[in-house]
């Protein structure tokens, strides 16, 4: 079960001294060393008196340990556990309303941050004094665990409560690309913040960028100040960010390896059409097709692509026409091959949900009218760069860890 990193992009440099370790087991060897106490919060970590609330899901493994029962295992007096969507155990379905709980291992509350509340309430704060945040994030705005994030913080300000983020490698943190959110009209859970859909950056690298953007809704504009140290992001050791990180274990139901997550940032946006990315089948994300095709001449349709036709039916679902994605090598980019491809194939007026969840998770308006007026993808890319330009400067000012790649290219 332990993550497996290969140091990819870092070939041409002299190998880490240091093994690899995630923020997740940094924390607890710190814990387990009694290492010198830097400021009060590490020791009152340890104390019975501390309240202790941890984010987690499936992902959050120490090893081959939960990180919950890691902390059990330690003394802390963990009193409340808070999951994101598809829940503690990873099992709920995409947009699944997920209840509050009790966890039958531990006998912890569990309150679900997708359920009736997407922030946790002052009534389930009450008596923490600490919440360690630890999520495996994917590296996508629209991936809900960033919104889960942003309202964490939110709640922690709110109550004068620290929040500790445990970092994890982001399997699709070596490039930055695609709109930019249009956030005075298209903000909502599957888009918070004024990024693009990749954006480049580890979880913990992300709340720092929360934090110093003042992008949050709290009374203390300056709580996350640095010198306030409300917020400590836990390093993981011996990262780069062109590594090549195999997650140990699917950070969610329809992403299910590793082809599939480096696909996902390409293949989400057909979530906001009535073509399927094959959910119900044994390859979400991995496929892509719909019923609604206004022609299916193999040879015509494909001759020229570099995936092959395919017919599936998902669970339930009408048969979909579409292609075969296992066999493509992800780019390290978004392809929009296969958005303009089946834009082209479905029936007109048959492509783009009505319920303007296509602009959500694009971020932009502009992207779909783009495909409606069949613009090419070089003008489609040129459209996006003033805005990643501008991000891109915005994220310089939060990395905590290097690109080794870019850094032996300009030596």
């Amino acid at each position: 079960m332990c993550a497996v990193l290969a140091l990819a992009g870092c070939h041409a440099q002299e190998p880490p001294v240091q093994p690899f370790r995630t923020g997740a087991e940094m924390f607890v060897q710190m814990l387990q060393n009694s290492a010198p106490r830097q400021v009060d919060y590490w020791q009152s970590l340890m104390s019975p008196e501390t309240g202790v609330a941890v984010v987690a899901n499936q992902s959050s493994l120490v090893g081959e340990s939960h990180l919950v029962d890691t902390l059990l295992r330690l003394g802390l007096n963990v009193k409340a556990i808070f999951c994101p969507e598809h829940g503690f155990r990873g099992t709920a379905a995409a947009g699944e309303r997920v209840d509050d709980a009790m966890d039958a291992r531990t006998g912890l509350p569990l309150y679900s941050l997708y359920g009736k509340n997407k922030k946790p309430s002052d009534a389930q704060m009450k008596g923490i004094d600490i919440v360690v945040f630890d999520l495996q994030d994917v590296g996508c705005r629209f991936y809900t665990y960033l919104s889960t994030l942003h309202y964490v913080m939110e709640a922690c300000a709110d109550n004068n409560v620290l929040l500790i983020v445990l970092d994890r490698p982001n399997p699709n943190g070596h490039y930055v690309d695609g709109p930019v959110l249009d956030t005075a009209r298209l903000r909502s859970f599957v888009g918070m913040h004024p990024v693009p859909i990749v954006y480049g950056m580890t979880i913990g690298e992300y709340a720092l960028m929360i934090a110093g953007e003042h992008w949050l809704d709290i009374v203390d504009s300056d709580y996350y100040n640095p010198d306030a140290e409300h917020l400590f992001v836990m390093k993981m050791q011996g990262y780069c960010r062109d590594s090549v990180y195999a997650l140990p274990i699917p950070p969610s139901p329809n992403l299910r390896n590793a082809h599939a997550v480096a696909l996902y940032p390409s293949l989400c946006l057909f979530e906001g059409t009535n073509v399927s990315v094959g959910r119900g089948t044994d390859w979400p994300f991995e496929v892509v097709g719909t019923p609604y095709s206004k022609m299916w001449n193999r040879s015509s349709a494909f001759g020229n692509q570099k995936a092959p036709a395919m017919v599936f039916t998902p669970r339930g679902g009408k048969k979909c026409f579409g292609v075969d994605l296992r066999g493509v090598e992800p780019l390290p980019s978004i392809d929009l091959t296969w958005l303009k491809l089946m834009y082209n194939l479905s029936r007109p007026g048959m492509f783009f949900l009505k319920n303007n969840f296509f602009d959500k998770l694009a971020g932009t308006t502009e992207l779909r009218r783009q495909l409606e007026r069949g613009a090419g993808e070089e003008e489609i890319r040129a459209s996006w760069q003033e805005g990643l330009e501008r991000f891109r400067t915005v994220r310089s000012r939060y990395l905590l860890y290097p690109d080794i790649a870019e850094e032996g290219r300009r030596e």
